[in-house]
């Protein structure tokens, strides 16, 4: 995971695998403080299942596929002096929530968030995507149907709609971020890879 955009992705990879039909994602950006937010209406996860989801080594696949993302979502927040909680119930849904220090060496850099966000609501045109952005006192809300709107009623799966989809995100998130999301200061020279084995915690850190 090199950027917090493909932690968007993995994210709601899981909340598709699992039924979902309506997902929010949330960017908030409180002085140095990032908050990101996935919330599903999916099948959602006992206690057990959730525990064992953040656990890099102990996974189940039996009714959601939980791979290794979830895992370093919480590494990647913690080295940046953040954290990362995980909250679901059968039949209720799942919600991730992480926080970044933006300012921390090790904080992960935005990635190319339009992108990211277009694939989303294009490749999923029958979920109901909804995006929530706020920064400083700015906010914008943004919704498939509203962009089914501004495309005159196009489909959103529509591979021509894609570029314009992409741009109408984009503004908004220039409109609230402005280029707060392009000055992040990841660390230039180690990959640092926590890995949680027993209970223990080993550390890694790798010349790139």
């Amino acid at each position: 995971m090199t950027d917090i955009a493909f932690h968007i992705t993995d994210i709601a990879e899981n909340s598709l695998r699992a039924g979902a039909g309506n997902i929010a994602v949330g960017l908030a950006l409180e002085g140095t403080r990032l908050l990101l937010s996935v919330a599903d209406d999916g099948c959602g996860m006992d206690r057990e299942t959730a525990a064992r989801a953040v656990h890099p080594f102990c996974t189940s696949r039996t009714s959601r596929r939980v791979g290794l993302g979830l895992p370093f979502l919480f590494q990647n927040a913690a080295l940046s002096g953040g954290s990362a909680a995980l909250r679901s119930a059968p039949g209720r849904g799942t919600t991730v929530t992480a926080r970044f220090m933006t300012d921390h060496p090790d904080c992960l850099p935005a990635g190319d968030l339009a992108e990211t966000l277009m694939q989303l609501v294009t490749g999923t045109p029958a979920a109901n995507i909804v995006l929530r952005l706020a920064c400083d006192g700015r906010s914008s809300v943004l919704r498939s149907a509203d962009l089914t709107d501004a495309l005159g009623g196009l489909p959103l799966g529509l591979p021509e709609t894609a570029t314009a989809i992409r741009n109408l995100i984009a503004h908004q998130l220039d409109s609230v971020f402005g280029d707060r999301l392009r000055t992040f200061r990841p660390s230039p020279f180690f990959l640092t890879t926590f890995c949680y084995f027993s209970g223990e915690m080993l550390c890694y850190s790798h010349n790139k």
